[in-house]
């Protein structure tokens, strides 16, 4: 098995513009009876990267249930609770859940203590014990700008999270600024610095895509459609960006330089977009060499003409009403 695992950001979209249902995922009405994504996306990549515990602490039985419906090699790499990387945003989260009250209450709750920290590992526990737990990506908002206060926290989290493979994404270009400071924290801890692919704008880190420790490399593609960055009428809106081939030669290049320098490598596409990521973690998959597993749809194959001669595409089964969800 290849030490380089390439995936998507999430594996879930189904609402919007941006759905991924009736183009990786099947429609709905097409569905053979428990029709399950997970277990869909499994047939087709070896890792996914969570989202979801961003906005929610995992719970075991959850995580037991995504180890079951795997394949035994595949691997989940958890993006920490917003809690530890986002407590503004945990904050504000509070302020608009409980009446106006106590300030300082409010604060103490939106700081990240002990309690959480056990309640985040119980979680993933079931993924560790099925040798499924991938990286931990600890992704901070380009606000977190480098400093005394910035590397103090930082470094309590590399200790907090010691003994797991740990993924520190850093967006500001302070850090940058300071690559010897930087990489020296990340260092000391064994801890990747994720290699980003995203529009540059004045204050973008800036980084040359090279393995900071032998153990472990990550990287996420973002997509580059910098006019929806900031602007635009959805969320989504920012990841509707697709690679193209000539595009994706130089991170797909790297990535492929890279793995053979350290003992594990992730790459995850996150233009989630009308699962532009999994086209391009495919097209990925197809310039390293390596086979695209598993059925596509024929709408996957149509929407994305320049893969489909490389795709196994699934037949247009008729709907019977037998197959339908229930």
């Amino acid at each position: 098995m290849s030490n380089l695992r390439i995936g998507t950001s999430g594996w879930h979209y189904p609402d919007g513009k941006g759905t991924w249902n009736g183009i990786f995922y099947p429609p709905v009405g097409k569905r053979p009876r428990g029709f399950d994504e997970l277990s869909f996306y499994a047939e087709h990549f070896d890792t996914v990267e969570v989202n979801s515990t961003f906005y929610g602490q995992p719970r075991a039985s959850v995580t037991q249930a995504w180890a079951a419906r795997t394949p035994e090699g595949f691997e989940f790499s958890i993006k920490l609770y917003q809690k530890f990387t986002h407590p503004r945003m945990f904050r504000q989260r509070l302020e608009g859940a409980l009446p106006e009250g106590d300030r300082a209450a409010i604060e103490e709750l939106s700081r990240p203590n002990l309690a959480d920290l056990d309640e985040f590992k119980r979680g993933i526990d079931p993924l560790a014990a099925r040798g499924k737990l991938g990286a931990l990506l600890a992704q901070f908002p380009p606000s977190f700008k480098f400093g005394q206060a910035a590397g103090d926290y930082l470094m309590g989290l590399l200790q907090a999270f010691s003994g797991y493979s740990l993924a520190v994404e850093l967006r500001h270009s302070s850090w940058s600024d300071r690559i010897g400071d930087t990489v020296g924290l990340l260092n000391a801890f064994g801890a990747a610095w994720v290699q980003i692919d995203e529009p540059k704008f004045r204050l973008s880190i800036r980084q040359n895509f090279l393995p900071n420790v032998p153990g472990i490399y990550y990287m996420r593609l973002h997509g580059r459609n910098a006019a929806a960055w900031w602007t635009h009428e959805k969320a989504e809106d920012r990841y509707n960006y697709l690679y193209s081939a000539e595009e994706l030669v130089e991170l797909t290049e790297t990535a492929g330089a890279a793995r053979e320098l350290v003992k594990k490598a992730y790459l995850y596409t996150n233009n989630h977009y009308s699962a532009k990521s999994v086209a391009n973690a495919a097209m990925i998959k197809e310039q390293l060499g390596e086979p695209l597993e598993g059925e596509y749809t024929q709408q996957f194959a149509e929407r994305y003409p320049e893969l489909a001669p490389a795709l196994r595409v699934a037949p247009d089964r008729p709907i019977r009403g037998a197959d339908r969800l229930v």
